[in-house]
């Protein structure tokens, strides 16, 4: 199984984290919610997989690119 990092795509805060180590994840699908400039925006999955460990905490602020979630897929 490949690893895959997952960076967040833009500069925000951690709303909601939605899946821990250990949960199955679909491609698309939904890991965490950030925050920024008032809006939600979704971080999702490259690809089917295993949420390997999750690098943010809820409420951290992040940069963009930052590496937020490792997936085995």
């Amino acid at each position: 199984m490949a690893v895959v990092n997952v960076k967040s795509e833009i500069a925000g805060n951690v709303w909601k984290i939605q899946l821990k180590p250990g949960d199955k994840v679909e491609a698309e699908g939904e890991i965490m919610i950030l925050e920024s400039m008032k809006m939600e925006i979704p971080v999702l999955s490259p690809k089917a997989g295993t949420i390997k460990e999750i690098r943010v905490n809820e409420g951290e602020a992040i940069a963009e690119g930052q590496l937020v979630a490792v997936i085995d897929g």
